[in-house]
C-alpha cells in the first residue's frame, strides 16, 4: 500500500506558503522547457556567423534539443517512477541550468551542440514530471484547470522565446539567450525544493528496476525515426529510408524485450487500454495538424498575402498568444463539464479551423487568417486540457512518469511527423519545391489542400476518440457483468 495519499489528501500535505508556490514552480518548469526550444530560433543567423558554420549545421542547435527530449522522455519518466518524481524533477532542473551555462560559455560549435543535448535531457524531466506532479499538488476536481495552466505556460514560453531571443541577441549578443535561462533555472530549483512535497516521492516498496535495455531500444527507435524525418526534410532518400527501416526493426526489438523483461520500461498491457492508446493516437494526430500552421502559414502569409518578414513573424505569433490566453479557461471547462464533452468539442473546433483554412480566400486578408487560426488554436487547447486530464487522472502511482512520458513522446512524434508530412503535402499540392518564388495563387492552393488533409486527420482523430471511449465503456460493462 502507498505511504502517501493521492488527489486531495496529497494536496493537504502542502501547507501555507508551500501550497501557494506548488503550481507556480511547476508552471515555471514548463516555461523553461518551452523557452529552451524557442529562444534560439532568432539567434540562428548570429550563431552561423559566430561559429562559421553552414545553415544546415546550425539547425542542429534546435535538432539536438528536440531529439534528446524525444528519445529520453519515456525513460526519464520511468526513472521518476522508481527514484521519485520530485527528486528526478529537481535533478532535471539542475541539469538544465548547468547545461545553459555550458551553452553560454561554449568555445566551439560542437560544445554548444553538446550543451543543447544536455539541456534537452533536463527539459525531458521538466516536461514529463510536471504533468505527473500536478496530481500530487492539486485536488482531483481541479486537475483540468491545472493542466490548462500548464498548457498556457507552454504557449507563453513558445511565444516569448523568439521575442526575448531577438532582443537579447541584438542587445547583448547570442550568449545572453542562454545566460538568461540560468537565473530562471535557479529560481525554479528554489521554488520546487520549497513547494513540492517530500511526499511526492514514489512510495511503492516494490518499485522494480530501471529497464536500461528497454530505454536504450526505445530511444534508438524514436531517435532513428526523428532523424529520418529531420535529415530527409520530407524527401525520400537512402539515408532517410535506412533510418526508417532501422527505427522499425529496433522498435520490434523493443516490443520483444518488453514482453520478456522482469521490470519493463513500459507495461505493454497498458497499451491495450482503449482510452490510453486512443489518447496517444489522437495526441499525435492533432500535433501533426498544429505543426502544419507553423510549416505552411509563413509561406501563405508572405507569398499569397504579400506580407513582409516582420509582419509575418507578428501574425505567426498570434497562435501561441491565443493558446496562452485559452489554456486556463479550457482547463476550467474540463473540470466543469468533464473530459468526454470537452475532448470532442476541442477536436470539432480543430476540424472547423482546418476546414476554414482549406476554404480561406486571400481576399479576406490577415483578418481572415487570424480568425481561423484563433479557432484552431483555442480548440487545440481544449483538446490538450481534456486529453492530458483523461490520461493522468487515474494512472497508477508507479506508472505515472512513464505514461506522462508517452504523452510527451506522442506529441513530439506528431510535431516531427507534421513538419515532414505536412511540408510534403504542401509541396505536392502546390506542384513545386521552391516556395520562395512560387506564384501567390499556387501557394494558396497548396495551403487549401494541406488543411483539407489536416481536417481529414482530425476526423480520423474524432473517430478514434469515440471508438476508444465506446470500447472502454464496453469493457467496463463486461467487467461488471463478470
Amino acid at each position: 500500500m502507498n505511504r502517501t495519499a493521492t488527489g486531495v489528501e496529497e494536496a493537504s500535505l502542502l501547507g501555507g506558503a508551500a501550497s501557494s508556490l506548488a503550481m507556480p514552480s511547476l508552471a515555471l518548469s514548463m516555461v523553461l522547457a518551452s523557452l529552451g526550444v524557442s529562444v534560439p530560433y532568432v539567434a540562428l543567423p548570429a550563431l552561423t556567423e559566430a561559429f562559421g558554420v553552414s545553415f544546415q549545421a546550425v539547425q542542429w542547435i534546435v535538432i539536438a534539443y528536440l531529439l534528446t527530449v524525444t528519445t529520453l522522455v519515456v525513460g526519464i519518466g520511468r526513472l521518476g517512477d522508481i527514484l521519485g518524481h520530485r527528486r528526478v524533477l529537481l535533478a532535471g532542473i539542475v541539469l538544465f541550468t548547468v547545461a545553459s551555462i555550458v551553452c553560454a560559455a561554449a568555445p566551439s560549435f560542437w560544445v554548444l551542440i553538446v550543451g543543447r543535448a544536455m539541456q534537452g535531457a533536463g527539459a525531458a524531466a521538466l516536461m514529463d514530471l510536471t504533468l505527473v506532479l500536478v496530481r500530487q499538488v492539486v485536488p482531483r476536481q481541479a486537475t483540468g484547470g491545472a493542466m490548462g495552466l500548464l498548457g498556457t505556460m507552454s504557449a507563453v514560453g513558445t511565444a516569448l522565446g523568439p521575442t526575448l531571443g531577438g532582443l537579447l541577441t541584438a542587445g547583448l549578443g547570442w550568449r545572453a539567450i542562454f545566460l538568461i535561462l540560468v537565473p530562471l533555472g535557479v529560481l525554479n530549483l528554489w521554488l520546487a525544493r520549497r513547494a513540492l512535497p517530500e511526499a511526492a516521492e514514489v512510495v511503492e516498496r516494490d518499485r522494480g528496476q530501471f529497464d536500461a535495455l528497454g530505454t536504450l531500444l526505445l530511444g534508438l527507435s524514436v531517435g532513428a525515426y526523428a532523424l529520418a524525418l529531420t535529415i530527409g526534410g520530407g524527401h525520400s532518400g537512402r539515408l532517410s529510408f535506412a533510418l526508417l527501416l532501422g527505427a522499425l526493426a529496433v522498435g520490434g526489438l523493443f516490443v520483444f524485450a518488453q514482453s520478456r523483461a522482469h521490470s519493463p520500461l513500459l507495461q505493454l498491457s497498458a497499451l491495450r487500454d482503449a482510452r490510453l492508446s486512443g489518447s496517444l493516437a489522437i495526441n499525435a494526430l492533432t500535433s501533426t495538424v498544429i505543426m502544419a500552421t507553423l510549416v505552411v502559414g509563413p509561406f501563405y502569409l508572405s507569398r499569397a498575402l504579400g506580407l513582409g518578414e516582420a509582419l509575418v513573424g507578428l501574425v505567426v505569433s498570434i497562435g501561441p498568444v491565443v493558446a496562452a490566453l485559452s489554456g486556463v479557461p479550457a482547463g476550467r471547462l474540463v473540470d466543469r463539464f468533464g473530459v468526454p464533452i470537452i475532448l470532442v468539442a476541442g477536436l470539432v473546433q480543430i476540424a472547423m479551423g482546418s476546414v476554414a483554412l482549406a476554404l480561406l480566400s486571400a481576399t479576406l486578408g490577415i483578418a481572415g487568417y487570424v480568425a481561423t487560426i484563433a479557432v484552431l488554436t483555442s480548440g487545440y487547447q481544449l483538446f490538450l486540457a481534456a486529453n492530458n486530464t483523461s490520461v493522468m487522472l487515474d494512472v497508477a502511482d508507479n506508472q505515472r512518469g512513464v505514461i506522462s512520458g508517452m504523452l510527451t513522446l506522442s506529441r513530439n512524434l506528431g510535431l516531427t511527423t507534421g513538419a515532414s508530412l505536412m511540408g510534403a503535402v504542401f509541396a505536392f499540392a502546390a506542384g513545386t519545391q521552391d516556395m520562395q518564388t512560387a506564384p501567390p495563387d499556387v501557394v494558396a492552393i497548396g495551403m487549401r489542400i494541406t488543411f483539407a488533409f489536416a481536417a481529414a486527420l482530425i476526423v480520423l482523430a474524432l473517430v478514434i476518440a469515440i471508438a476508444s471511449r465506446w470500447r472502454a465503456l464496453a469493457s467496463a460493462r463486461s467487467g461488471d457483468d463478470r
